[in-house]
């Protein structure tokens, strides 16, 4: 069978953008590609025909003979997605629509589409290839149990384009259950699952960077596993940046001296708030404010950075919270401040609560990005909520902040004054603030 992978991505093009994006992406460590057609890719028979395209209509060649077109998108990109699966579909091409968004609604998804996967699909990718040769597609392949760790493949990073930087992951799933989270909230990810070491530094052996991301919900949930992994990572000398929780963090410095000597860079926490009511309210309860500060000294004293993610629009939020957030992120030296609004993704809970409180503005999924406000905030407008963090960001993102973050950096070594380089390049393409170039 000739089968296309598609991962769709409406990128506004501009030359100054791209040439930074381009300089973060190939020569410093920049983000990794998400697995997801990668295991697909190992999961396909030998002799089936795989091609991979990332992008928009102009990167997709619609005349070519495909049997079958697979496609994965998040809410952001879904409508691009669907677009993608008509124009194929007008063809008599076959289309599977699989990811996050099409998993949470999918009836919606299948209006587009030949079939939908929801959930993960290691066990049910297989059956459904084995259908399209039988012309025995359905048109729903349904996850019914946690797969197991032990048949993730390992991926097929050949798919991607030459130098393309890829991700590895050790353990998936989450335990925790944040209101917010569109992770957690799909079928079985609440269970927390471990990849055998062995295969995860088989993983990175046959990696050609030297810098990749660990895409794990948390690589501190099982501390244990995480320093087992770690030490064995050590004679690698790779470079990474992986998700933690900022308690067990703080609490086990053996963990962050052991992932410091693997070569982590960054750990990327989700600090969300930094006001304890609004943490509780959202079911944080791996955060506790009180302990903020001194575990981002600890991180720092044992030589690396912090990206924290800090989200504005909660219903304890009011004018202040930009402000506070600002001066908490200057005084702690948060290396790579993430800022962004509060979304509620189809699928959880804080999506079916505001729906039913009337709240939900627009359906347009284009605008679930994290950059746009979809709901009606509680204690502030919804033009307060635009405003304010346009403000932040331009106090956070600009040419001297950005500067003054790397300057910062250099005490750290060369690895991570190049990842805070490259970090703060993608903070100022991400939010187009070039001005001051």
């Amino acid at each position: 069978m000739k089968i296309l992978f598609v991962s769709p991505d409406q990128v506004k093009k501009n030359r100054k953008i791209d040439i930074l994006r381009y300089i973060n992406e190939k020569i410093l460590f920049g983000f990794g590609k998400s697995l997801t057609f990668q295991i697909l890719a190992a999961l396909t028979p030998d002799g089936n025909q795989i091609e991979y395209v990332e992008g928009s209509h102009p990167e997709i060649n619609y005349n070519n003979d495909y049997d079958i077109v697979g496609i994965s998108a998040s809410t952001k990109n879904i409508l691009l997605a669907y677009e993608i699966a008509d124009r194929f579909r007008q063809k008599g091409i076959k289309v599977v629509i699989g990811g996050w968004h099409a998993s949470a609604l999918p009836e919606e998804a299948k209006q587009h589409a030949d079939s939908v996967v929801i959930g993960e699909a290691e066990e049910t990718w297989p059956q459904l290839l084995s259908d399209v040769e039988n012309n025995n597609l359905k048109p729903f392949y349904i996850l019914t149990k946690p797969v197991n760790p032990n048949i993730i493949p390992n991926p097929k990073i050949a798919i991607l384009p030459k130098g393309t930087r890829t991700s590895v992951q050790a353990t998936r799933g989450c335990v925790y259950e944040c209101e917010f989270c569109s992770i957690v909230n799909m079928k079985f990810r609440k269970k927390f699952r471990m990849r055998s070491i062995d295969a995860v530094i088989q993983d990175i052996k046959s990696l050609s960077n030297r810098g990749f991301f660990f895409v794990d919900n948390s690589l501190t949930i099982n501390p244990e596993y995480t320093k087992d992994l770690f030490r064995q990572m050590i004679p690698l000398n790779k470079k990474f940046y992986a998700y933690g929780n900022i308690n067990t963090l703080g609490k086990d410095e053996e963990l962050l001296k052991i992932a410091g000597e693997a070569g982590c860079l960054t750990w990327y926490i989700g600090f969300e708030s930094i006001f304890q009511e609004t943490i509780n309210n959202c079911n944080k309860r791996s955060n506790k404010v009180e302990n903020y500060k001194k575990t981002i000294k600890k991180i720092h004293d044992y030589g690396m950075n912090i990206m924290g993610s800090f989200i504005f629009g909660f219903d304890s939020d009011y004018l202040d919270v930009f402000n506070k957030t600002d001066e908490f992120i200057r005084k702690n030296n948060v290396d790579i401040p993430l800022l962004r609004i509060l979304t509620p993704f189809p699928g959880t809970p804080i999506y079916e609560r505001l729906n039913n409180e009337g709240r939900i503005l627009t359906k347009d999924w284009s605008k679930y990005d994290l950059y746009n406000v979809v709901f009606q905030p509680k204690h502030l407008t919804v033009k307060e909520l635009e405003i304010n963090i346009q403000k932040l960001k331009k106090r956070q993102y600009n040419l001297s902040t950005s500067l003054s973050r790397v300057a910062k950096s250099v005490r750290l070594g060369p690895d991570i004054f190049l990842e805070t380089v490259s970090m703060n390049i993608f903070l100022l393409t991400r939010n187009k603030n070039l001005k001051d170039l």
